[in-house]
């Protein structure tokens, strides 16, 4: 089956592009991508998946703002076509390979609708491989490549409109590919011994002239299995970006310490500090408040109905919202967030987010077991 991407020499087997060098059923191909008000006013996520071994293409839109939160949800079968990135009402649009990205969500029935555009102003990163077994099969092996901008345009939501200003909107674009555990569940085979934990912490920032990017896994043991720490030059528009890869950017290789302090009862930091380190000795102490939180289920994560690709037939659309001060924050589909946090380093302030997901026990975060709150 030939793609319109077959006509470009990005070949890697014998095969056409849409026919997978990997048969496994967890291959995903992913959009993902954030944004976040400077005055933390609001913060919203996107995500739009392919799935070619389930078949299956999904995307969401979240918006939390006021303390509540609103999400879109559509899925349908994959398009042969692996160009075609619209799921009926919603279409993420390409502009320009790593430069503006455009979301349109056309006026439907779950009354959420928008009509956004990501303008990078850097040049892309790419995180290291991230690859995790577990005693029998590989549950994770994906690349992602980060790229900071801005965000323009508007939402409609519960009949009101916001208006998303370029100057003090910033985000990020996500992009991954590889394998991770998405769709149902694989039943067979023999039972495995144990579940594995998981804590990921991820914090990219925008500073006055560049941008920081510190990210970490951590087993149930506190053992750091993967890292990423990067420093990206800023600039005024894409015109001035120097290329996919910035001669200027620089790669740290360590262990990220960190010390967070937690919301009693939850998984959810209330502060931290974190020290980036590099092998050549250099180190950079970040603070960080946070300011508002999304729960990432919005974006599908760990989602009961809407989680990442699920079937839902031909094509299924839906909206939902909730207020995020009447859940249950250790529930499993709301461990999973993101807060907008003001990040201070010496005299340097600077606006970002926090990730955080904490599944299992651990030492250093100070969890006894797989879902209690903290002290």
């Amino acid at each position: 089956m030939l793609s319109k991407f077959d006509d470009y020499p990005i070949h890697q087997t014998a095969e056409p592009v849409i026919r997978t060098a990997s048969s496994d059923r967890f291959h995903y191909d992913r959009y993902w991508y954030n944004a976040h008000a400077r005055d933390g006013s609001f913060y919203f996520g996107v995500g739009l998946c392919r799935y070619p071994n389930l078949g299956i293409l999904d995307g969401s839109l979240s918006l939390a703002i006021d303390g509540k939160q609103y999400a879109f949800h559509g899925s349908r079968r994959a398009p042969q076509e692996p160009t075609d990135l619209s799921i009926g009402p919603m279409e993420l649009q390409i502009l320009e390979p790593m430069g503006r990205h455009r979301l349109v969500i056309a006026e439907n029935e779950t009354g959420i609708s928008c009509d956004l555009t990501f303008t990078p102003r850097t040049a892309c990163i790419e995180e290291g491989r991230q690859t995790l077994r577990n005693e029998r099969h590989i549950v994770m092996d994906a690349t992602r490549l980060d790229q900071f901008g801005a965000w323009s345009g508007w939402i409609r939501f519960d009949g009101k409109e916001l208006r998303v200003d370029g100057a003090t909107t910033f985000g990020l674009k996500d992009r991954s590919w590889g394998i991770r555990p998405v769709g149902d569940a694989y039943s067979g085979g023999a039972p495995l011994a144990d579940f594995q934990a998981v804590h990921f912490n991820w914090l990219p920032i925008y500073w006055e002239d560049h941008c920081s990017l510190a990210g970490w896994f951590e087993d149930g043991e506190g053992h750091q299995w993967h890292t990423d720490q990067g420093f990206l030059p800023l600039y005024s528009g894409p015109d001035e970006i120097p290329g996919t890869t910035d001669p200027g950017a620089t790669m740290w290789h360590g262990k990220v310490q960190h010390k967070l302090d937690f919301i009693p009862g939850t998984r959810r930091a209330r502060s931290g500090v974190i020290t980036m380190n590099d092998q050549s000795g250099q180190s950079l102490e970040i603070s960080i408040e946070p300011v508002i939180v999304h729960r990432m289920k919005g974006l599908g994560y760990q989602h009961p109905e809407w989680g990442h690709g699920k079937w839902h037939g031909e094509l299924a659309i839906g909206g939902e919202s909730w207020t995020d001060s009447e859940l249950d924050p250790l529930a499993l589909e709301n461990l999973h967030v993101q807060q907008i946090v003001v990040a201070r380093c010496g005299d340097k302030v600077g606006h970002g987010v926090l990730e955080q997901m904490h599944i299992g026990p651990s030492p250093t975060h100070g969890f006894d077991d797989w879902f209690d709150g903290a002290k």
